[in-house]
């Protein structure tokens, strides 16, 4: 599911702020960006965040702030600098050069003024760094059961139109397996048409044709798979990947039912309950 969160956590001297989107996504993802400074805490991060979400696509964003948040400061080498100093005076001598040397001269040379980066303890930082990060899945986590509980109406609605396509196959069976057998004991007659056939065999083997295209069975699962979404839809845990599977056992059912059983009226309801599951599927890659 789709969500945001932010979080801060900091002392006097800096301030860690974290902030994570989530998207849907098969399986998690996770993207993280934070200062280079603070590189090796990544896969600690990242450990956090799986502790949590099971799938998603996750991206953290880490910045730094304060006046030691690891901005770059000036370092002034000053031994360098007199060593330097000392050379071009030797030099200036030793070439009778005459001429004075000045501060430029020296800033054209490397290193007397470098470049610092002031990088913060890792040690130190991780612990206000995770403060900052479970506040910000907290948050998202906020979000995302806002829009959890909007899915799983539109989940049960999905479902309850799902049950009642099978329940219309289940009224229809009765019906539909008194004509298939009627229809079957026509075409025997009328392929044995002059030949002396036990009325009783011819029955029963119609009745064993017939037998076959009984779509009980399948209904009857049906049902069951439909009792165990919703007892999922209930559940506190992280049901995403079962309730997938799930609907692949909806689907084979659906066709086995339209393959058992050839009425056009079952096969249109069948389309249509192959229709519902696909809406279900695609709401049930978003759940966790």
């Amino acid at each position: 599911m789709t969500g945001f969160g932010r979080g801060e956590s900091g002392n006097t001297e800096r301030t860690w702020v974290v902030e994570i989107r989530t998207v849907n996504h098969r399986f998690l993802d996770q993207r993280v960006v934070l200062p280079s400074a603070v590189a090796a805490l990544e896969e600690q991060i990242k450990k956090t965040v799986a502790g949590q979400q099971d799938r998603g696509r996750v991206d953290i964003s880490v910045t730094l702030r304060g006046e030691t948040s690891g901005g770059s400061q000036l370092h002034l080498d000053l031994d360098l600098a007199r060593q330097y100093h000392a050379c071009l005076q030797e030099m200036n001598t030793e070439l009778g050069l005459g001429v004075s040397i000045q501060i430029s001269d020296l800033l054209t040379l490397r290193n007397i003024i470098a470049v610092q980066e002031q990088n913060p303890d890792i040690d130190e930082a991780w612990p206000l760094l995770k403060e900052a990060l479970l506040a910000a899945l907290a948050d998202c986590a906020c979000m995302r059961e806002r829009e959890g509980g909007s899915l799983k109406e539109e989940l049960l609605q999905r479902l309850d139109n799902f049950a009642a396509l099978v329940r219309e196959i289940e009224a229809m069976v009765p019906e539909v397996l008194e004509q298939r057998q009627q229809e079957l004991k026509n075409r025997i007659t009328k392929l044995l048409e002059g030949v002396d056939v036990d009325p009783v065999r011819l029955a029963q083997e119609a009745a064993i044709m017939a037998d076959k295209a009984d779509v009980t069975e399948e209904v009857v699962r049906l049902a069951s798979h439909i009792d165990q979404f919703r007892g999922f839809m209930e559940s506190d845990e992280s049901v995403g990947r079962r309730l997938d599977f799930l609907l692949q056992e909806f689907l084979r059912e659906v066709n086995t039912l339209a393959s058992k059983i050839s009425n056009s009226a079952i096969a249109h309801l069948g389309v249509e309950m192959k229709n519902e599951i696909e809406k279900l599927r695609e709401q049930v890659q978003n759940i966790e």
